[in-house]
């Protein structure tokens, strides 16, 4: 990993400022100078530090991919398609209770819980709907606390900050949910913890989302305070494909929009990540395609097989094998989203061995292009 040499103005000018700014909290919650509002990162004045965390953390600078994969996994990044695997199968709660609220099969919900239940760490870090239906980092301590916040919101928000803002000596162990994004910005700051910060080096259970793209914060809010009684609202659902719409639940009605229209929505930065299956965690979580209820999974360390394995000996989920095709789709989607975001990297940049913030090795990384050059406009991607 490069040693940081830039900081917060560095920062904006490179990220904020040029639309490459995912909103995964990371160099909020510590620096008194940034502050989430309105949807974006803001700065309320300027910082002098020219080596600031703040610059160093960010998933969208520099970030050597092969350093980050030997520190996790003790291999080199290889650019697979949903990263490493130590085993993939569908899996839900046993659990009416969190099938009722979770999204799909309700895991993330009981791995979070069961950790808590059993002492594997002391509590969660999470997203939770406010009142008025935006996501906000919360701390969850306790399996109450995880089944108040489950369900999806698919809107951007600085998840990381929840993190930040725990007590720099706190001896907590920690579980946190992260998208792509944060899972790569965690990772970065777990590398090279600041001084002093206890509560990074706790953390002792990653879960990631699948991720195709996440909605921005402010546009998209409008949007739904345009369409829909957003008090009334209790839960947001986008159904696997290849059902093509965002499901709005109102009381007891339901309300759809098109994801053509959804995706208007969409982060700019989005555009420009190459990870649908948050490879830098523990355990991988995603719905299954053509198959209501359930979820897939991707263990990818010894702790997330030790969690997945305790819940499974506790009869609180159940598994299955997860059909060919199945994952053969997912490894497609997965593909198809490398491809897409490098050359939307390649064209910003103008060359190929300018990948902006991506540092890995050049046989993955030309291998990555000569596949992209193969690939034709029009072909069916997600």
């Amino acid at each position: 990993m490069v040693t940081a040499t830039k900081g917060s103005k560095e920062l904006y000018a490179e990220v904020i400022n040029s639309g490459m700014c995912t909103v995964c909290g990371a160099c909020i919650g510590n620096c008194p100078y940034s502050v989430f509002y309105k949807g974006r990162i803001r700065m309320l004045d300027y910082c002098n530090r020219t080596e600031g965390h703040c610059y160093e953390y960010c998933p969208r600078t520099f970030t050597d991919l092969d350093t980050l994969s030997r520190k996790i996994f003790g291999i080199p990044y290889a650019g697979e398609e949903i990263g490493q695997v130590k085993d993939i199968f569908m899996a839900r709660s046993k659990d009416k209770k969190v099938l009722a609220k979770a999204q799909y099969g309700g895991v993330v919900t009981t791995l979070l819980s069961a950790a808590i239940s059993e002492g594997i760490i002391d509590k969660a870090i999470v997203a939770k709907t406010t009142d008025q239906k935006l996501p906000a980092g919360f701390v969850a301590s306790t399996p109450r606390d995880v089944l108040d916040c489950a369900g999806s919101n698919y809107m951007a928000f600085p998840a990381l900050e929840a993190l930040n803002r725990m007590p720099r000596e706190s001896k907590e162990k920690l579980g946190i949910v992260v998208t792509p994004c944060q899972a790569m910005a965690l990772a970065k700051m777990q590398l090279s913890p600041p001084s002093q910060r206890a509560n990074i080096e706790n953390v002792r259970l990653v879960i990631g989302l699948f991720c195709t793209w996440a909605l921005a914060y402010d546009r998209f809010y409008q949007f739904l305070k345009d369409n829909v009684d957003l008090p009334k609202v209790r839960k947001f659902d986008i159904p696997p494909p290849p059902a093509n719409r965002l499901d709005v639940y109102i009381g007891k009605e339901v309300k759809s929009f098109s994801l053509d229209e959804i995706r208007n929505y969409r982060m700019t930065a989005c555009a420009y990540c190459i990870d649908m299956t948050a490879e830098f965690t523990d355990v991988s979580v995603g719905s299954v395609e053509g198959t209501e209820g359930w979820n897939t999974v991707i263990v990818r360390t010894q702790r997330g097989e030790d969690i997945v394995s305790m819940a499974k000996k506790k009869g609180l989920i159940e598994t299955k094998s997860l059909p060919a095709a199945g994952l053969a789709h997912l490894k497609e989607a997965s593909l198809n989203k490398k491809f897409r975001s490098l050359k939307e990297i390649v064209k910003k940049t103008g060359n190929k061995e300018d990948l902006l913030y991506l540092g890995m090795p050049k046989e993955v990384r030309e291998r990555l292009l000569a596949l992209d050059l193969t690939r034709r406009e029009g072909t069916n991607m997600p």
